[in-house]
């Protein structure tokens, strides 16, 4: 559960650069959206390896 709060921390912290990128065309906050999703993706796949472990640890 610790990791899924990272990811929401992680997604709302890269939120106003998301708006600055889309809504005011500011390339160097794009350039910090890509890094955020980079992190959320590796962040994503350690949560989805966690999961399968648990479930499959179960049986």
């Amino acid at each position: 559960m610790e990791k899924f709060s990272k990811v929401k921390e992680l997604l709302a912290s890269v939120e106003a650069d998301a708006e600055k990128f889309y809504n005011a065309g500011n390339s160097a906050a794009g350039t910090r959206v890509r890094k955020a999703m980079q992190d959320l993706k590796v962040l994503a796949q350690e949560i989805r390896t966690e999961v399968t472990e648990k479930k499959n640890s179960g049986k």
